[in-house]
């Protein structure tokens, strides 16, 4: 699959990639960061996310197929080997691609994910986002109270109605000819949940170095799957930001970003 992506900047490619209901433009402030630091940064929507095709196939493998794929295409390693970044879903779907093609790869960043089975935790978000009848929909403001009654908190809220966009019809005569659609392919997304929630099944060791980053104040990666971690990726080490949680460099970015930048100069 042709992911779409933006570039920023020259210099060895750095991919980068989202997590689960994210899209590239979660990471543009990182990705400027990284290409004044000398880096040619790809920033991916992924696979039924963002403006990148949507398809029934939603796997690891299939995320490592469209990496491969990225890459080829763009002929990126005339400019050097890889840096692969990924947080949470990005981040498994970095590993699986790092024990398959270690060869292509120079460093590789995994945000807050170990490679280990996940009880499904998207329920809530999954039936908040069901609930929301676009047909229905008039404005953002609508669709924010109904996830309401579903979520909580006010970030994952609001990351997610950044996914919400009006989308017009092909023959409309006014701006009310249309609806309001999702970035993501929520359908699918719900269908094949438990793929993501999967573990990485793999007999093959990588060893690129690999940097694990982890929150704090995250569940993700505990102290007993460091084990795990070391076993796929036996030249890992696994840094902790403090006060951070899941989405470790929405948190703390500043710590993030020197963590990364120190281990990929």
């Amino acid at each position: 699959m042709k992911l779409f992506y933006r570039k920023i900047g020259e210099g060895q490619p750095l991919i980068i990639l989202h997590g689960l209901f994210g899209q590239s433009d979660n990471w543009n402030s990182f990705g400027k960061l990284f290409a004044e630091s000398g880096f040619a940064v790809y920033l991916v929507d992924m696979r039924n996310h963002g403006l990148s095709p949507q398809s029934d196939v939603f796997n690891y493998q299939a995320m490592s197929d469209d990496i491969l794929e990225l890459i080829t295409d763009n002929n990126l390693l005339k400019d050097g080997k890889i840096i692969l970044l990924g947080h949470s879903m990005g981040g498994k779907a970095a590993m699986q691609f790092a024990l398959q093609h270690p060869e292509l790869l120079d460093k590789l960043i995994v945000v807050d994910v170990a490679p280990k089975f996940y009880p499904p935790h998207h329920q809530d978000v999954i039936s908040g986002l069901n609930a929301i009848d676009l047909r229905l929909l008039k404005t953002r403001k609508e669709a924010e109270i109904i996830l309401s009654k579903y979520i909580s908190d006010i970030g994952t809220k609001q990351f997610l109605l950044k996914n919400l966009y009006w989308k017009e019809n092909a023959n409309n005569s006014s701006p009310s000819d249309g609806s309001f659609a999702w970035r993501f392919n929520l359908e699918v997304i719900g269908k094949q949940i438990n793929e993501i929630s999967s573990e990485i099944i793999n007999d093959s060791i990588c060893t690129t170095p690999a940097l694990f980053i982890r929150g704090s104040r995250s569940s993700y990666i505990l102290d007993e799957d460091i084990k795990l971690i070391k076993k796929f990726f036996p030249y890992s080490t696994i840094e902790t930001i403090a006060d951070a949680g899941h989405w470790v460099h929405v948190d703390k970015p500043k710590d993030f970003f020197e963590s990364v930048i120190r281990f990929i100069k």
